[in-house]
Order: C-alpha cells, then structure tokens, then sequence
C-alpha cells in the first residue's frame, strides 16, 4: 500500500518554491554584481594612491635635491666671503631665498595631496 502511494508537490508548491529560487539567484546575482564593482572601484582608487604617492616621493626628493644643491651653493659663498658683513648678506639672503623656495615647495605639496585625495 505505502508502495503505491505517489508524493505530488502540489502545484501551488512548486510555483512558490520556483519563485523563491529565481528571487534567490536574482538576490545572488545582484550580490555578485556590486561586489564585482566594490572591488574594481578599490583597485582603482588603489591605483590611483600609489600612482600619487609615488608622485609626492618624486616631488619629495627633487625638493630635497634642490634644497641640497643650494646649501652646497651657499657654503660655496661663504667660504669665498671677504669679511663679516660680506657673511651677513649672504646668510640673510640664503635665508630669504630658502623661506621663499621652501613656501613654494610647501604650496606645491600641498596641491599635489589635494589631487592624491580628488578633491578640487
């Protein structure tokens, strides 16, 4: 008797339980598609840092060079100076010239982290 029984999923059943699936992979699918986008946009912003912070290390280290160059230059001069007041002038426009070029520098770095951050 029980071997004859047949299981039938009642209609209703299975229009349901078909429905719940499609909703689930659609679900599923949406997931997919954002986390695909998620991670495209963290590897282009990624990109975007390293390609900047390799930028600001450039800029960095051409300032540096700069700077470098014009303490040499200066210690040059002094070393030709004739007198006090000759190393006085010298040092106060070292001075002048470093405030200015290093106020440049600041402003120039200053910009180039506005950019790594994209903001205008």
């Amino acid at each position: 008797m029980a071997k004859d029984m047949k299981f039938e999923v009642p209609a209703e059943m299975r229009e349901l339980a078909e429905k719940s699936v499609a909703q689930a992979k659609q679900a599923f699918d949406g997931f997919i598609a954002a986390t695909q986008h998620a991670v495209g946009t963290a590897e282009t912003q990624v990109k975007t840092m390293q390609t900047g912070a390799k930028s600001t290390s450039e800029l960095a280290m051409k300032f540096a060079e700069r700077n470098v160059a014009a303490s040499f230059e200066f210690a040059q001069k002094l070393l030709h100076a004739k007198d006090a007041q000759e190393l006085t002038a010298l040092q106060a426009e070292y001075l002048k010239s470093q405030l200015a070029t290093l106020t440049e520098q600041a402003k120039e770095l200053s910009q180039q982290a506005v950019k790594m951050t994209g903001h205008s």
